[in-house]
């Protein structure tokens, strides 16, 4: 069953706040990486390209551990756990631009490489945390 976010911690995503992503390589280590992010009804949204370590990571092991930071409040954070259950190239391409609306003003667009293929993962969070509680 998926954790729901509050109020109060859904309005820390819908800043420019970098969430980190901790994902568990092939060989079990651990890789954190800073990704833009948003949400939808419950699920965190993220966008990455394939062939990168994380995409790799997250279409081996769908368990995730996710933190975020108040950019206003470094006091209160956010930490989760969760799974993956959406990995697409559809529509990805969009998704992007959204996020680098959201973090640049700037559609990704002239950021693109080429012949990247972008995908847009779905992590649906399973246990919530926020400081101060």
């Amino acid at each position: 069953m998926a954790a729901i976010f509050t109020p109060a911690a859904r309005s820390i995503f819908a800043k420019r706040v970098l969430l980190h992503l901790a994902t568990i390589g092939s060989d079990g280590e651990p890789h954190v990486t800073p990704v833009w992010t948003e949400l939808d009804g419950v699920d965190i949204i993220i966008n990455t390209a394939l062939g990168r370590k994380k995409a790799r990571n997250l279409a081996n092991d769908p368990r995730v551990a996710i933190s975020l930071t108040d950019p206003d409040d470094p006091g209160t954070c956010i930490a989760a756990r969760g799974l993956v259950v959406g990995f697409s190239t559809q529509g990805a391409d969009e998704v992007i631009d959204r996020l680098a609306r959201k973090y640049t003003g700037e559609d990704f667009r002239d950021s693109r490489v080429e012949g990247e293929v972008r995908v847009t993962v779905r992590i649906r969070p399973e246990l919530i945390s926020v400081q101060p509680d």
